[in-house]
């Protein structure tokens, strides 16, 4: 599957992060924790869309998710070279240009090194979330059986149909969070294709949000009511399905 203009486009959202900052492993890692006590066998990877963390879209997200009690750690796989805040929507980003300068050669490693420091730090149970690009990635450590928990919001970069069907044969619990008018995915085969990932396997969830587009679940507007709503829910889906199942 190739990128279009809608990966970038989208709302910057206001707020102010409550995470830190640090290096793990040589990675520059955004990390958001519980208050109190959790439970520090699990964490939660967040891998961002092409804007990494220059967006605070992520990191507010991440915030929300420990305060539900996840402990949250979104490695810059993209190593500093995200697509800049500021040409959100602006119609200059050379993607296909860019996309070729982070291939999985590039940006796995980065993912690899916090994983192994988190184990190495105690970490057994791995859930990971991806957004746009970030979900290529969660499908690569389901098929590397490195995760017990996969969740994907509006998919790119997946390979039709063999992503899926490896999916549906996965014993790792993934909910799937599907854009219903998303560009990325063009026609109804394709949709068809999606929701045999729950054919047969009680571990799958996928959840359809009609008339939602491609980065509906990080880059909505927040002033849009139906798709703050559907960024509501998402990230609703999200929580439960991670808590009950990691």
């Amino acid at each position: 599957m190739s990128l279009g203009s809608c990966c970038v486009s989208g709302f910057k959202h206001e707020g102010t992060p409550s995470g830190k900052t640090q290096d793990i492993n040589g990675v520059s890692t955004y990390i958001s924790l519980p208050k109190g006590d959790y439970d520090k066998t699990k964490a939660l990877l967040f891998l961002t869309d092409i804007f990494g963390t220059n967006l605070p879209n992520g990191q507010l997200l991440a915030d929300s998710f420990a305060d539900n009690g996840i402990a949250v750690y979104m490695p810059d796989y993209l190593n500093g070279d995200a697509i800049s805040a500021a040409d959100l929507g602006s119609g200059k980003v050379q993607l296909m240009e860019w996309l070729g300068k982070h291939g999985q050669d590039v940006t796995r490693p980065p993912l690899d090194k916090v994983i192994n420091h988190l184990k190495e730090q105690g970490v057994q149970k791995f859930a990971a979330i991806g957004y746009c690009f970030g979900a290529r990635y969660v499908t690569d450590l389901v098929k590397d059986s490195i995760i017990k928990v996969g969740v994907v919001a509006h998919p790119s970069l997946l390979q039709y149909p063999a992503d899926i069907e490896m999916l549906n044969k996965s014993n790792v619990h993934f909910l799937w969070l599907n854009a219903g008018e998303d560009s990325m995915m063009h026609n109804q085969e394709r949709q068809k294709e999606t929701k045999q990932i729950t054919s047969g396997n009680d571990k799958h969830k996928h959840v359809d949000f009609p008339g939602a587009g491609h980065g509906f679940a990080i880059r909505g507007s927040p002033d849009d009511p139906k798709q703050r709503a559907d960024a509501d829910k998402a990230f609703e889906e999200s929580v439960n399905f991670i808590k009950a199942h990691l």
